[in-house]
């Protein structure tokens, strides 16, 4: 058996009278100290603050059409950083509306440092917000924002080199960020992005990805039309057959689309046997009405009532069952906390001191000590009966 010897020196009487001068030098040092209040901001909190803003301004700088979209560029002399595939809450006043709606950051963080934010907004069926933004956003307009949110970001401690994007329409943005990403450098790893639109005509950022192709090896876009054949393109729908045939042998999976496409690929995924960790999902907004879910059994054309309780205030309004609470509230001009819109974030979360209420599995993110407690995101939940609830406004 190996032996080790060790050397302790002793304590000598030096040691000790230097020990005993620290004694009388702390508490010198002590009285000297000033009693006002600190009121300098430690560097670690500023940093938190222009890393995680409450509040943006910016302002319009520039759009660029698309089909039934327009890509905004934003700009301030400062945007806080974020991570490829997060994304910022846009709050917005329509008609005396107080609303937020979540945009993924298209362009590379890169920009931010230069004080430019892109997002797209593509014009959705029965879409309040976007018409909005579509027909009133004009150069000059002012913005307000959150600061970056969203976990949908490449990790390399968690993510294999080679990641397959799975993306449908406007689902496209975050894989945008990505790809602008690798380009310049500042991620590193291999994208195959799988990119389902109706046409050709109807593909957002055909041109950029184009570029971005022929400009790195690191990035590889198939365009998959669902209504519509054409050479050098897939037909039909992106599931575990096309993903097979274009993935490589070991890989992560980002899916970002649609209600629709998330379940349609359910089933489609679990045929690829992936860890679940590989897996990453886009929030995806709750639907305009419950009915949307097969086990919604309620009536969707009942009117309730709301009553609230905001810092101590009451106030009541309607709410009516076939939309979201959150919606109710943001259209009595209540300024309520959201981000996500999807029931996973938790931003929105409030407390529900009466009613009944839905809340699809698919979209209950609460936590357990939440769901015993009686908190809700009104943000994925509906009315089956007049409802009482605590909000708690930023």
């Amino acid at each position: 058996m190996k032996k080790f010897n060790f050397h302790i020196k002793p304590i000598g009487l030096l040691d000790m009278l230097e020990f005993k001068k620290a004694v009388p030098k702390r508490r010198a040092v002590l009285q000297s100290g000033s009693l006002d209040p600190i009121t300098a901001v430690y560097g670690v909190n500023r940093l938190a603050q222009s890393m995680h803003p409450k509040q943006q301004k910016a302002v319009v700088a520039g759009i660029i059409p698309r089909k039934d979209a327009n890509t905004y560029i934003l700009r301030a002399p400062k945007l806080a950083y974020f991570r490829a595939g997060q994304y910022v809450s846009v709050k917005l006043d329509i008609g005396g509306a107080a609303v937020s709606r979540p945009y993924t950051l298209a362009a590379s963080p890169a920009l931010a440092l230069e004080g430019e934010y892109q997002i797209t907004v593509k014009k959705a069926q029965d879409g309040f917000v976007s018409e909005y933004i579509i027909d009133n956003w004009q150069l000059g307009t002012d913005v307000t924002l959150s600061g970056p949110e969203g976990p949908f970001s490449y990790e390399p401690m968690r993510d294999e080199y080679e990641v397959v994007g799975l993306a449908g329409g406007s689902g496209i943005t975050p894989f945008m960020a990505m790809a602008n990403a690798i380009l310049d450098g500042t991620e590193n790893f291999r994208l195959t992005l799988l990119y389902g639109s109706r046409t050709k005509e109807d593909i957002l950022y055909a041109e950029e990805l184009e570029k971005i192709c022929a400009a790195t090896d690191k990035v590889k876009v198939i365009h998959v039309l669902s209504e519509e054949e054409a050479e050098g393109f897939e037909h039909g729908f992106i599931g575990a057959d096309l993903i097979r045939k274009y993935a490589p042998e070991k890989y992560s999976l980002y899916v970002c689309g649609p209600r629709a496409m998330h379940d349609f690929l359910a089933g489609e995924l679990a045929a690829l046997g992936l860890d679940q960790k590989h897996i990453r999902r886009e929030f995806v907004p709750a639907p305009a009405s419950p009915v949307y879910f097969s086990e919604y059994a309620g009536d969707a054309s009942k009117v309730f009532t709301l009553t609230l309780q905001i810092l101590g205030e009451t106030k009541q309004i309607p709410l009516r069952a076939d939309e979201p609470v959150l919606t109710a509230i943001e259209r009595a001009g209540i300024a309520a906390p959201s981000r996500c819109r999807s029931g996973e974030c938790g931003w929105c979360r409030s407390r529900l001191t009466g009613g009944e209420v839905f809340i699809p599995a698919s979209m209950d993110g609460r936590r357990f000590a939440d769901h015993a407690a009686g908190y809700i995101h009104p943000c994925s939940t509906w009315a089956l009966s007049d409802l009482e609830l605590e909000i708690f406004p930023e």
